[in-house]
């Protein structure tokens, strides 16, 4: 007779049938002759039920032995369960050991000091909570490549090691690249624009650094960026592409992940209302909401935590900020025709807090003006030749963005720091494990 070994997260289609799941035990409890024991296998979690007088008396001993992580195989008929968190339940008939745990795991079933999780982020992962965050992560993955690919976007990847910066060396890390110096990549936006010329619409996807000495719920020191850039794309094209993909994202997490939102908490109402068109304000029209509210913030200057938040607060859906001063933005973004003074960009804020998601704009393509602003920065033109070659060999009108995954599924899951939201973080104080 064949055996069916499955992974917990297919036990819908085996109801009534006997399987095998191999995977780890996270928790048990005793009701007498009736022992209940939670199963993970990495793909969800189940509830085992093993009756004393219906297993061999050495699986029944067994199951008092087990320790917490013990990795195990079990054989059992799949039942369906409406009043388990889990939807099934499984009638255990036989355990296998693998491995007998060590019995001094340090994550027990109760609460625990953030530093001392993050110091065992190896063994934290495995918990419901965390398993939930990063199964959703992946879905957000999933859906930006699905969108991407499904829209004649060209994978591009950037290189990380870079000989010069996009937005200035302050907050990036420098490294010795046989004698020269380097650094650590902040974004690949200058060479996605090098590979939009040749193949139109690309995208990079890949680990960013800065280093920023910020110790705020929004800020990693390593981080994961999505980065498409397009050509014969304007500013307000690029807006339109931002909001249909953010509003797939949301929608393919409620679609795919709705059981682990539901593990979350998460108020799926909230993010049933992601749906384009999303609102826009100009930064014009920002400041004077802000002041208006008790804000001190003067017209120049940049956008902060609390200014988004309280913006954000105001809508139900990610709003645009768009029209930013060019003092404030980066020096290859492109001037508004009829007031040279802002640039053609956009912010756009998730609601409920969690701040800027996306970033983009309008490059500048033409020539000349990409050299003044250069100078304007003091940066050198030598290390941006082949840069500047782009507006020397067939220049035409593009844009695109960046969006940060780990503030994206910090927004979607409702976490309130993205260092959940990546598998191993990297922060001020951490760099391990």
């Amino acid at each position: 007779m064949k055996m069916n070994i499955i992974r917990i997260s297919e036990m819908k289609d085996f109801v009534g049938e006997e399987v095998t799941i191999k995977g780890w035990l996270y928790n048990k409890r005793s009701s007498g002759k009736i022992k209940f024991l939670i199963i993970r296998d990495g793909s969800g979690f189940v509830q085992g039920v093993v009756v004393k007088n219906e297993v061999a008396e050495d699986v029944f001993e067994l199951c008092d032995k087990l320790t917490q992580e013990s990795s195990i195989t079990v054989t059992g008929v799949v039942r369906k369960d409406d009043r388990s968190p889990y939807g099934y339940e499984l009638t255990i008939s036989s355990i296998k050991l693998i491995q007998m745990a060590f019995n001094d795991y340090p994550i027990s079933l109760k609460e625990h000091g953030v530093d001392f999780l993050l110091d065992n982020r190896h063994l934290w992962i495995r918990t419901p909570k965390q398993h939930a965050i990063l199964s959703i992560r992946h879905e957000v993955i999933k859906a930006i490549q699905e969108f991407l690919n499904n829209n004649g976007f060209v994978r591009i990847d950037s290189p990380i090691i870079t000989p010069s910066t996009c937005e200035g060396t302050s907050d990036l890390f420098q490294i010795d690249y046989f004698g020269e110096n380097a650094y650590l990549s902040q974004t690949g936006q200058l060479y996605q624009e090098a590979a939009a010329m040749a193949l139109g619409k690309v995208y990079s996807f890949g680990p960013t650094f800065r280093a920023e000495k910020s110790k705020t719920r929004r800020h990693l020191n390593e981080f994961w960026m999505v980065e498409p850039e397009m050509s014969f794309v304007d500013h307000y094209e690029n807006m339109e592409i931002q909001e249909k993909l953010v509003e797939y994202i949301v929608q393919s997490v409620l679609e795919n992940r709705s059981k682990e939102l539901k593990e979350l908490g998460r108020d799926l109402s909230k993010l049933e209302k992601i749906k384009t068109p999303f609102p826009r304000l100009t930064y014009d029209e920002a400041i004077e909401i802000l002041k208006k509210n008790g804000y001190e913030i003067e017209w120049g200057n940049d956008l902060g935590s609390p200014d988004e938040t309280f913006l954000s607060n105001q809508f139900d859906k990610p709003v645009f900020i768009t029209e930013y001063p060019a003092k404030c933005k980066a020096f290859y973004m492109q001037p508004k025709e009829d007031r040279p003074e802002v640039v053609m960009c956009a912010d756009l804020l998730a609601p409920e807090g969690y701040g800027e998601i996306i970033g983009g704009s309008q490059r500048i393509h033409d020539y000349d003006l990409l050299i003044k602003r250069l100078k304007e920065e003091n940066l050198p033109l030598e290390m941006y030749d082949w840069y500047i070659d782009l507006r020397k060999y067939g220049s035409v009108p593009h844009s695109g963005f960046g969006l940060g995954i780990e503030r994206t599924v910090a927004w979607i899951t409702n976490t309130e720091h993205v260092r959940e939201c990546i598998p191993f973080p990297r922060t001020l104080s951490r760099i391990r494990p």
